[in-house]
């Protein structure tokens, strides 16, 4: 049942139409005169786009995101979403007119001479717009957010069928319409997905969580995935062609790197049902494929769950068929999505190859405590060698099955001898034993 809509959001959303739309031609067209002004504007087209058809009709769907624009401000049912809207709009805005500032491109094909109607729509648009100011293409990025919240507010197969069909023509149009060239499209779509993935609606902006990390090890793995990034780049930019499409790994792994550094677990922003954002699924893809390969690779040799002691598993992230032997799942992976209908699942997500802190220790214990008595519970993530073992070796002692780390550990390696249990982690449990020697010596005293 949907929630109940928030009175006066009208005249919130025109509030916001009237600081956005005179900033979108103020700083649009600035972009557009400086960059006029300049001689040393290039391009960035393939070959194969001299055989891109202009199809004159294709602007009236590219003129309709203007339309569709100021309607996006009439779907949102609370102040919350209207502002997060509003801020993705801007923010839009602002990555792509800076970036037509620090490098613009120059469109390079002469569109010839159109009449009727459609020519007329042409002559307007250019009385704004330039051939300039080409990728990220601003047309792209707030498509992406008005698709968005239009998608969030559409019911039935058949309107989300026209909105989706829609949507996708306004996107092919910046192509047809001989706007932009195909360079222009994915760096657009990335802007707009990260405009989506900074302002979520139900949860807090990653900004919020941004706390530098103290662990030498997040600061570790975030260096190595910037330098993954950083090779990326590289490569994209030195080779060009094909090879342009590194820069989508590039803003993946470099966005891994900021979670490492600063955003934590809610970087990846994974939901409680182990699903992750649409923001985040398409910004972190080539992550996610590595990362679920790598899984694949190290555990294709015991890709099954072992039992630790009567009711409780430990693995790696299972498939709904891996899954079927369970009736309740701990998952603490941050980074994969997971999809188990039917089950009863929990969510506790912890970074990969970083050592739970003994909070987290504790969490995950009561945790395990709670599900067991669902059925048999598989505690996993990503390979079930490091966090999850953690975990249940969290739980041996806080049940008293354990009386020490060495022995929970030594527990857990008989079951599943693979995992990778180190200093760190034996630290964080020895956290747990300590409040028990406290209330143990209060209780003497």
């Amino acid at each position: 049942m949907q929630a109940a809509r928030e009175t006066g959001l009208w005249k919130r959303g025109v509030l916001w139409l009237l600081l956005l739309g005179p900033l979108f031609f103020a700083s649009y067209g600035f972009a557009n005169w400086l960059t006029a002004q300049r001689e040393d504007v290039g391009s960035l087209v393939f070959a194969w786009e001299s055989a891109m058809p202009l199809w004159p009709w294709s602007i009236v769907p590219y003129w309709s995101i203007d339309l569709l624009y100021g309607l996006s401000f009439l779907l949102p049912a609370t102040r919350r979403e209207m502002d997060r809207h509003a801020l993705r709009l801007l923010t839009a805005q602002v990555i792509c007119v800076a970036c037509f500032l620090l490098w613009p491109l120059r469109f390079t094909f002469e569109r010839p001479e159109l009449d009727g109607f459609f020519g007329w729509m042409f002559d307007v648009l250019m009385g704004f717009d330039k051939p300039f100011n080409q990728a990220p293409s601003l047309h792209i990025a707030l498509l992406v957010v008005i698709w968005v919240m239009f998608a969030r507010h559409t019911r039935g197969l058949l309107l989300r069928g026209l909105l989706h069909g829609w949507m996708a023509l306004i996107g092919l149009s910046v192509l047809t319409t001989w706007q932009h060239h195909f360079i222009d499209v994915p760096t657009g779509a990335l802007a707009g997905w990260l405009c989506v993935w900074l302002w979520p609606i139900e949860d807090r902006s990653p900004l919020h969580n941004l706390r530098l990390a103290r662990e030498s090890q997040r600061w570790r793995l975030a260096l190595r995935y910037g330098l993954g990034s950083a090779i990326c780049a590289a490569l994209a930019v030195n080779l060009g062609g094909a090879w342009l499409w590194l820069l989508w790994p590039c803003a993946s792994l470099l966005l891994v790197a900021l979670n490492y550094a600063g955003f934590g677990v809610a970087g990846f922003q994974k939901h409680t049902d182990g699903s992750l954002s649409a923001a985040s699924t398409w910004l972190l893809a080539p992550y996610l494929l590595g990362a679920w390969v790598n899984s694949q690779l190290w555990t294709r040799k015991h890709p099954q769950a072992d039992q630790v002691v009567e009711g409780i598993w430990l693995g790696r992230v299972p498939t709904a068929a891996e899954a079927t032997s369970f009736r309740a799942v701990l998952d603490l992976s941050a980074e994969l999505p997971v999809r188990l209908p039917g089950k009863t699942y929990r969510n506790l997500p912890l970074l990969d190859l970083v050592a739970p802190d003994s909070e987290a220790c504790r969490q995950g214990a009561e945790l395990i405590e709670q599900l067991r008595q669902q059925g048999p519970l598989l505690v996993c993530c990503a390979l079930g060698y490091s966090r999850s073992a953690t975990l249940v070796a969290a739980w041996l002692l806080h049940s008293g099955r354990a009386d020490s780390v060495e022995q929970a550990i030594a527990m857990i390696r008989a079951a599943r001898p693979r995992i990778v249990l180190g200093e760190a982690q034996r630290k964080a449990l020895q956290g747990l034993l300590q409040p028990s020697a406290n209330l143990e010596m209060a209780h003497g005293l």
